[in-house]
């Protein structure tokens, strides 16, 4: 038995506060990686190490149900072209960007679907030259290369605008990430400080690589800072199946650290690309589409449940999301639809009674609200909810899609919260959630709570969570992280 850690005078915020005295301080005491015992303040023996809360909230660990770990990692060493309004000025950020060491100039975060003017492999040409150029759409699901780039990979001729898509675009993601384990995995465990800094726990990795092997070695060379569950895709299932992987069962030799988690399934595309499956078409007549035909889907789910392992869809228009409900219902598979962006209203229902959970992250709602009101403005079905999958009683777990929105848990709270991300009116504001059930989505598959007998990861907050404005939430300070009784981050 180890000596503990005793939280001195703490205000509990987070789900557990309901079974205890409103707004008291109270002591927690931890011991063994969990919550032994919660009394009020001067009621517990002090074990070795004491923590003075000074008046901070607690709430239970957060997580990031949905992260391209190392896309994310390496996003920092990336041109950053969010704020680019046209093609042209994209291009002209590039102008005095600096290429990797490898030799190739890479930019993320464009988001094309707003400008005037469209990508060409011209455009690109005259600023960039002979200098591989990889820009990568904020979506992921579409890419944007010049000529030497199509040429080094093999993709010359496939697309006259150098644009990229789906999974071409996935293709190119994988070798831009496939940097040497060195560089990686120091890119990751600088990102892994800063999300702890943010009161992250844990993680679930949709990186595209096998991560079972990342993973152990990550933990051999100490990585620490959060939990992980790792999910794998298609091309790898046999290799999961044939090395006995089980979802929800800790990875041998990670200390606790890593889990197994789902397989990945894309099953549509994305709203910014056009190409989410939706029942309604778009504005210029198409209607997306569907990367996995449903027969396919079925036959895949009623694999991974004979194996043991859970499905992540990810599903993004409402024709695709049905699709999704339809294959779990025939296989009574186990998991999540990843993102959920527009669902009908009679499939809520489906949701909640076959008991799969929606994975949603309340960032790309705030974000994507003018590109709704354009590209979705014929569809029927409600878009980005989340007060109506939770009211139908939905599980939620929330998470960022990192990097397509930052991997920092209070910004993807306030959204959720307040709806907006800018000084505009909350948008849709229907679809506004509780703080309680917004802290409660974001803690471990979005049933953490504060009480004795549960994990010690927690998270002490300058501020109550409850009471902050949109402002003062996305800029929530945290004093502490603690990962199983384990200080993560101590400001």
């Amino acid at each position: 038995m180890t000596s503990g850690l005793l939280l001195r005078a703490v205000r509990v915020a987070g789900p557990g506060r309901e079974l205890l005295p409103t707004g008291e301080p109270v002591d927690v005491l931890i011991r063994d990686g969990l919550i032994v015992d919660i009394a009020p303040t001067g009621n517990l023996r002090a074990p070795a190490e004491v923590v003075d809360g000074d008046g901070c909230w607690l709430v239970p660990g957060l997580w990031d149900h949905h992260v391209h770990t190392v896309q994310w990692a390496l996003d920092a060493q990336r041109v950053q072209l969010g704020g680019a309004v046209s093609a042209a000025e994209a291009v002209r950020m590039l102008a005095d960007a600096v290429p990797l060491p490898d030799g190739r100039l890479v930019g993320a975060g464009f988001r094309d679907a707003f400008w005037a003017d469209r990508p060409t492999r011209a455009l690109l040409d005259a600023v960039t030259g002979e200098v591989p150029t990889y820009l990568i759409n904020a979506d992921v699901h579409s890419t944007w290369l010049n000529s030497a780039a199509l040429r080094r990979e093999g993709f010359d001729g496939v697309d006259d605008d150098g644009m990229l898509r789906e999974e071409h675009a996935f293709e190119i993601s994988r070798r831009l990430n496939a940097a040497d384990d060195a560089t990686v995995d120091a890119a990751i465990r600088s990102a892994g400080a800063r999300a702890a800094a943010r009161g992250i726990t844990g993680l679930v990795d949709f990186d595209m690589a096998w991560n079972a092997q990342s993973w152990r070695r990550r933990t051999d060379a100490g990585f620490d800072s959060h939990r992980v569950e790792f999910a794998f895709y298609p091309d790898q299932f046999d290799r999961a199946i044939a090395e006995g992987l089980r979802s929800g069962e800790e990875l041998p030799g990670t200390g606790g650290l890593v889990h197994v988690g789902p397989l990945k399934l894309i099953s549509d595309g994305s709203l910014g690309t056009r190409t989410a499956a939706c029942a309604q078409p778009y504005p210029d007549g198409t209607n997306g589409v569907l990367t996995i035909a449903p027969d396919e889907l079925r036959e895949l789910l009623t694999r991974a449940t004979g194996s043991g392992i859970d499905v992540a869809v990810h599903a993004i228009g409402d024709r695709a999301v049905a699709s999704a409900l339809d294959a779990f219902a025939y296989t009574q598979a186990r998991g999540t639809i990843e993102h959920a962006q527009l669902v009908r209203h009679a499939d809520l229902a489906r949701f909640a009674r076959l008991g799969i959970a929606a994975s949603v992250q309340p960032r790309h709602a705030v974000d994507d609200r003018d590109l709704v009101d354009d590209l979705w403005r014929n569809q029927q079905a409600i878009a980005y909810p989340l007060a109506s999958l939770l009211a139908s009683g939905v599980p939620v777990r929330f998470g960022s899609d990192a990097p397509v929105a930052p991997l920092d848990p209070w910004i993807t709270i306030s959204a959720a919260v307040f709806r907006t991300g800018d000084d505009r009116e909350p948008w849709r504001p229907e679809e506004r959630v509780a703080m309680e059930a917004a802290l409660r989505a974001s803690g471990r598959h979005g049933d953490a709570v504060i009480a004795p007998g549960a994990p010690a990861d927690l998270v002490l907050c300058g501020a109550d969570p409850h009471s902050a404005d949109r402002h003062a939430l996305e800029r929530m300070p945290v004093a502490m992280t603690i990962l199983g009784g384990r200080i993560t981050h101590r400001a």
